[in-house]
């Protein structure tokens, strides 16, 4: 059983997409937590609903937000052997990245190396991709390191947007896409099969 936590700060449709794997025996994995830098994210409901327990991260001495070296121990008690950034807008500081070196995945909306970087997050991505005229987009899911979408990329997936009008179609056709590939990802970590041979990630049959 591979022990998850998923972080988030929107209204997690990624979130929703991993349970309904989990749900569906596609994966032999719990969620355990569910991480925000916002004590109000709306993705808290949807933990709320699974009784799966929550935690508000930040920097600020507040009642209800922890530290992230409170996060670490906490992350560490659970036992938890993948991190899932999913939606999560805050740099991920090096202290966690050093607590579960090559346990951190982000899934991001464009085909990294493209389209990534400090700022590049949401509509901001779909909106450069469009202005760009790109004929496809996707998602990638990529091992996070100490720079922002730098880490190596484990999957990608394409989608045609050569007829779309508006960034926010791209974000629509993304998203689809978004919701296969990162439940593929967790399932292969579940699997033992995401194999790191430098330079290059494998994902074993």
């Amino acid at each position: 059983m591979l022990n998850i936590v998923v972080f988030v700060s929107g209204r997690g449709s990624n979130l929703k997409s991993i349970l309904n794997s989990i749900e569906n025996r596609e994966m032999n994995a719990e969620i355990l937590a569910v991480v925000s830098d916002n004590i109000d994210c709306p993705a808290f409901q949807i933990a709320q609903k699974h009784k799966i327990p929550t935690f508000t991260v930040g920097n600020e001495k507040k009642d209800g937000i922890i530290s992230y070296s409170q996060l670490i121990n906490n992350l560490k008690d659970l036992k938890i052997g993948l991190i899932v950034l999913a939606g999560f807008l805050k740099k991920i500081p090096e202290e966690l990245i050093d607590s579960f070196q090559n346990r951190i995945i982000n899934i991001h909306p464009a085909l990294l190396p493209a389209f990534g970087g400090k700022g590049m997050y949401g509509i901001n991505v779909h909106r450069a991709v469009f202005e760009k005229s790109c004929k496809v987009s996707g998602a990638t899911v990529h091992f996070v390191d100490k720079i922002y979408d730098n880490g190596k990329i484990i999957a990608q997936r394409c989608v045609e947007i050569e007829d779309v009008k508006t960034p926010e179609q791209i974000a629509e056709k993304v998203l689809s896409v978004e919701h296969q590939i990162l439940p593929f990802v967790i399932r292969k970590f579940s699997e033992g099969k995401i194999v790191i041979s430098e330079p290059r990630v494998r994902i074993l049959e």
